[in-house]
């Protein structure tokens, strides 16, 4: 196919809040070199991670910073500074259209996916990794050009565009944290934030792997959760039980830490990839360590895990849930949405072209 030379996509221009973001249709529709393979995106997920890059917070100087502080942030990317302007989006679901002339594991036509969070590991860090949409362009365009090594061909998955827009990053960040944390068949399990992306996919994973799981979402939406596999549904704010669980899985962290500790039996394992109640927790070492507790920070994916998830979604084993899509146009809307809470699962966009097919 003849590519365009330009491209309609999401900017962020810096560090903030929405007005940060700007739409454009003149972006340069980039070229596949070695190693890269050219995608058409058919859909692209919406993400805490997104957010946070966009308002600095991964900056340790301004950690908990929101759109409203105004904080002045130079590294509020990953791995420090980013370049601006910058095209963001880890979560993607594109068709190949062209590959670079050394690509021959994938060929325009094939429906393809990738981790947000990419391995990159070295001798002197072993959990290197480059994010999607950080340090380099993402899926918020009508073209993203991605590494041949990091997509993984869906195909034949019986699932939509949308849904495989789904799963990169929370079923990806789910999957990491249980195979961190040990889950298993019969392992006793407590998951925060159960309602969100990563949470109900959490909860569908160690549900489907035989783990006993009891979830954390508000009362509207324990329903939900429990239709995804949680036995057991607690309601945000109550208290929890002590002593309870082999494996805690947080995305929440803030006031409810040291109860979630507390919630652990004697060497349990918690495990955690997010911090959305806030990234400031008090501990009492002694009920850390005087009972065997292993704490697991999990960002780094292994490639194994991410290959047995999309292993999975081929096989038709795992189906996310997808509240509301929105035209990419959209995108202020969306992570608004996204932040209030309102929607169970996870909220994706799509690009113009994308979004008039699935209007007619």
């Amino acid at each position: 196919m003849t590519l365009p030379a330009t491209m309609s996509g999401v900017t962020l221009t810096r560090h903030g809040g929405p007005e940060a973001l700007q739409w454009r249709d003149d972006l340069p529709v980039p070229v596949p070199g070695p190693g890269e393979v050219l995608v058409k995106v058919l859909a692209a997920g919406v993400n805490n991670t997104d957010i946070n890059t966009r308002i600095g917070w991964y900056a340790p100087e301004v950690t908990g910073a929101t759109e409203e502080t105004g904080d002045e942030v130079e590294a509020g990317g990953w791995s420090g500074a980013l370049d601006f302007p910058l095209v963001q989006g880890g979560d993607l679901c594109g068709r190949v259209v062209a590959v670079g002339p050394d690509v021959t594991q994938f060929a325009p036509g094939q429906r393809v996916t990738c981790p947000i969070n990419q391995p990159r590991p070295t001798a002197e860090n072993p959990f290197g990794f480059i994010a999607l949409g950080s340090e380099y362009d993402g899926a918020f365009a009508e073209y993203c050009l991605v590494f041949a090594r990091d997509l993984y061909d869906v195909t034949h998955a019986p699932l939509s565009d949308v849904e495989i827009a789904a799963i990169p990053c929370a079923f990806g960040t789910a999957a990491g944290l249980l195979h961190r944390a040990g889950v298993a068949s019969g392992v006793k399990v407590l998951i925060t934030g159960a309602s969100g992306g990563v949470g109900l996919a959490a909860v569908q994973l160690a549900a489907k792997m035989g783990a006993e799981v009891t979830g954390i979402a508000s009362a509207s939406k324990a329903a939900t959760v429990r239709d995804q596999g949680a036995a057991t549904v607690i309601e945000r704010g109550a208290a929890l039980p002590e002593n309870r669980f082999d494996c805690v899985i947080d995305v929440v962290a803030g006031d409810i830490w040291p109860a979630l500790i507390e919630a652990l039996k004697p060497g349990g394992h918690y495990a955690v990839a997010g911090a959305i109640g806030g990234p400031m927790v008090e501990a009492d070492l002694r009920r850390i360590y005087l009972r065997d507790i292993t704490i697991h920070g999990c960002t780094f994916q292994p490639p194994e895990v991410f290959a047995d998830l999309i292993a999975r979604v081929n096989a038709g084993q795992l189906r996310p849930l997808v509240s509301k899509t929105y035209p990419m146009t959209e995108i202020g809307a969306a992570q608004a949405d996204f932040q209030s809470k309102r929607f169970a699962g996870k909220l994706v966009l799509l690009p113009p072209e994308e979004h008039r097919h699935g209007l007619e």
